[in-house]
């Protein structure tokens, strides 16, 4: 009784993985979660007293479709300022999280039958959001370091779009200035949209952050989504947005207004506070994030583990195909040494040799679980 394009859409990996992991915790289990991709930081408490402030206020009520003015306003500000993006903040739509912004643009991008080229492996739900739009996934291939390569090979007549997500998730891959410009010039090329996903871009580590969509040639064809839900530790909030051209955004906001209406009021005026108050937390979660990177990096290279050093997000993907492969070792994990992580193979078939194991939690959790994952190995 169900649709067949509803049937045919997976359920989410890394929720259902660390719901596994809730549950055996409530059992009275020790289960250490490393499969989930959310900071285990509180929201800072500027940002939650401008939510406050504003149910007090009594910002209760419908607010149009694309967001609040003001927080718009400093939407744009911010892409400016810190993206080289100069955007209208009639281009700018606030929308339930950053996951919502990426279903909506590509709903409003793909026919059926068009293809999105996704690099390496992707983040679980670029997929099912592209067969829910009607369209087709093609993978790009990726080196060692899980950077692109040959991606014009990965292009064909019916390529509409390529989806850019740097820093990745799984694969923390950051994707500097000479790749965005290979990007670029196939676009131009082929006459392509580009989806760029830049919700972790300020965790970065010993590098900038650079946004596809401050090329000047390609203001027209990207459509940049980001969030709160990261570096603010706002995952809970359901915050983000996108920005794009005028025709896309459009349908943008028709599907939002048929669907979620608006992201939640009071909300938005917490996300303005997050914008515009003091940036120190950030800076602060991101050294953190370095250590335990450091940490688990070289912690994994000791039980004869090793993966690339990821230069941002907040996660790990070594190759584990001499134990297994990613789904079997990340079962082992969790049941034999009671730590979550996710499978490769959820992020595409360019994954499956490997496993995502989140750093998302204290240094003492994560040497906790490489004694865990070595003894399990003896």
């Amino acid at each position: 009784m169900v649709s067949e394009r509803l049937a045919s859409i997976p359920e989410s990996t890394t929720m259902k993985i660390s719901a596994m992991a809730k549950k055996l915790n409530a059992a009275g289990l020790d289960v250490i979660d490393l499969g989930v991709g959310e900071p285990d930081f509180d929201t800072p408490t500027n940002i939650c007293d401008a939510a406050i402030n504003s149910l007090q206020r009594g910002d209760t009520h419908y607010i149009p479709t694309s967001g609040i003015p003001e927080l718009r306003a400093a939407i744009a500000e911010k892409l400016y300022n810190d993206n080289g993006i100069e955007v209208s903040p009639d281009l700018i739509s606030v929308v339930p999280g950053a996951k919502m912004a990426i279903f909506a643009a590509i709903q409003a991008l793909l026919d059926e039958g068009d293809e999105c080229v996704l690099i390496g492996p992707s983040w679980v739900s670029y997929e099912p959001s592209v067969n829910f739009a009607g369209g087709r996934v093609r993978w790009a291939e990726v080196d060692e370091e899980f950077k692109p390569r040959d991606l014009v090979e990965s292009i064909t007549s019916k390529t509409k779009m390529i989806l850019v997500n740097s820093p990745s998730n799984p694969t923390g891959a950051v994707f500097g200035r000479e790749i965005l410009e290979e990007i670029r010039d196939i676009a131009l090329d082929h006459d392509l949209m580009v989806l760029s996903d830049e919700i972790y871009e300020k965790i970065v580590y010993g590098q900038d952050h650079l946004s596809i969509g401050s090329f000047p040639e390609m203001a027209e064809r990207t459509v940049t989504v980001n969030g709160f839900s990261k570096c603010y530790a706002m995952t809970g909030w359901r915050l983000g947005y996108l920005a794009g051209p005028q025709e896309i955004m459009k349908w943008v906001n028709r599907i939002l207004s048929h669907s979620v209406s608006h992201a939640t009021t009071f909300v938005q005026w917490a996300g303005i506070e997050a914008l515009k108050g003091p940036q120190d937390s950030i800076k602060a979660m991101v050294a953190e994030f370095r250590e335990r990177r450091d940490l688990l990096v070289s912690g994994l290279a000791e039980i004869g583990i090793d993966c690339p050093l990821p230069g941002g997000a907040f996660y790990v993907f070594p190759d584990v195909s001499d134990f297994g492969g990613g789904d079997g070792f990340a079962e082992r994990m969790l049941s034999e040494a009671m730590v979550a992580a996710t499978p490769g193979s959820a992020f595409g078939p360019g994954g499956v040799g490997n496993v995502r194991i989140s750093y998302a939690a204290s240094k003492e959790r994560l040497q906790e679980a490489l004694g865990r994952i070595a003894k399990m190995l003896e």
